[in-house]
């Protein structure tokens, strides 16, 4: 099909065209978008192991994902490659990882008790956009470190508008950012950013001159060093603040958003998440989520810059190559009945390295993970001792937001203040909607 068309099914049905694309083509295809590199979608595990597995100097996922750049800078550890990314990775880590972010866990369990307490019971409401302003004050709070007050305010208006700017499909094409450049909704994003960059970089300059110990991650970067003994400069750090928003805010709501419209049809999986006491469960229910519905459906092109050979195919340097969360996650040969939510499938197994990829893999895993999954765990124990839940609608196909995919009808459920357990219904798979 002509680009154009190719970009239009990509864009308005991220799931079910990739889908008609492998039933038709197999599990290496090829798309061409407009404005952008021919992508090369890859579905089989030993394929996926391969890209992965790749030496860094073949294969630019930094350059891959180019098309972020004008809403997380050019610092950002997303796109630098090589020797650049892995320097800039090891400063970011330890703010993710270990004391630090379990430090951070009784902020974000403070922050979800806030947010249950105002969601409506006995009627149906939208947890997408509640879940996006809970994701929003966590990062807000334990990445920036901001307290309660007239800057939180002032950025969280800020920063919702500038990740608004990837709802539309023209918004991801570069050749349109340079065309429109200053004017329409292209200039209201400038503007948007530009004040974003003013108060971030006062925030700085201010806990630069504060000697409090604090355990944000904005204090971890503020103290973290290059190897050769610099500070990271202002840019740097706003550049991976606002990374780890893009990183952590959609893809976290959405994946919670997801988790609800999934268990509200799945009576007997709520009563037994209700009934985990050792949290066996809990976790078997995340890691079947994120199979289920993957946020990022293609996570981390990668831009070829060496010729490389992957299941028997020669790639050439200018072609980008995804692996496809999505498809490998709805492989029936990988997961037997793979539209049915089946906690159980995770109950004692650790999700396959090559097999389940919500956060990619390889060298480039995402670096917030482990923080992600830490939330995800929180806000649905939470929610599950406080409620019982039921669709609010029929299922509806997922629409695309920027590079990540949500619950079409904005995970639409009817709350009920949580009874005694009863004897729980078994579960009924629903099939996938025909537009899905």
């Amino acid at each position: 099909m002509p680009a154009a068309l190719q970009t239009i099914g990509w864009w308005n049905r991220p799931t079910g065209y990739a889908e008609h694309l492998r039933k038709r083509y197999g599990k290496r295809f090829t798309m061409r978008l407009l404005g952008q590199p021919p992508s090369v979608i890859l579905s089989d595990p030993e394929d996926v192991r391969s890209l992965l597995t790749a030496p860094p100097e073949v294969l630019h996922p930094g350059e891959g994902a180019f098309i972020l750049e004008p809403i997380v800078g050019p610092s950002s550890v997303i796109l630098l490659d090589e020797a650049p990314h892995m320097e800039q990775r090891k400063l970011m880590l330890p703010a993710f990882h270990g004391d630090r972010m379990q430090r951070l866990t009784d902020l974000m369990a403070e922050l979800t008790e806030r947010e249950l307490e105002r969601w409506p019971v006995g009627e149906p409401v939208a947890l997408h956009s509640r879940l996006q302003g809970l994701t929003l004050d966590i990062i807000l709070r334990t990445v920036f470190g901001l307290d309660e007050g007239s800057r939180l305010e002032r950025l969280r208006e800020r920063l919702g508008a500038i990740l608004t700017f990837g709802d539309s499909p023209l918004s991801m094409l570069p050749f349109m950012q340079n065309a429109l450049e200053g004017r329409g909704r292209f200039g209201r994003f400038e503007r948007d950013r530009a004040e974003v960059d003013r108060e971030l970089f006062a925030l700085i300059d201010e806990r630069r001159r504060d000697d409090r110990d604090r355990d944000d991650v904005l204090a971890m970067l503020i103290a973290a060093e290059h190897t050769d003994g610099t500070p990271m400069s202002k840019e740097e750090i706003r550049d991976e603040l606002v990374t780890a928003l893009v990183a952590g805010h959609e893809t976290t709501a959405s994946s919670l958003a997801f988790a609800f419209e999934q268990l509200a049809r799945a009576p007997q999986a709520r009563e037994r998440l209700a009934a985990d006491e050792d949290g066996s469960y809990l976790e078997a229910t995340v890691n079947e989520v994120l199979r289920r519905r993957p946020v990022l459906p293609q996570p981390e092109p990668r831009l070829v810059k060496q010729e490389i050979e992957i299941g028997g195919w020669t790639y050439q340097p200018g072609v980008v190559l995804f692996a496809s969360a999505y498809l490998i996650h709805h492989d029936p040969e990988i997961y037997p009945d793979p539209y049915a939510f089946r906690p159980e499938r995770f109950v004692g197994v650790k999700p396959g390295t090559y097999t389940w990829l919500p956060f990619g893999g390889g060298r480039r895993r995402c670096i917030g993970a482990s923080f992600a999954l830490q939330e995800m765990r929180i806000v649905l124990r939470a929610a599950i001792e406080r409620f019982d839940f039921v669709p609010g609608g029929p299922p509806q196909p997922v629409r695309r937001r920027m590079i990540t995919v949500t619950p079409g009808d904005g995970g639409l459920v009817r709350l009920t203040r949580r009874a005694p357990a009863e004897r729980a219904a078994p579960v009924v798979s629903e099939p996938e909607p025909a537009a899905a």
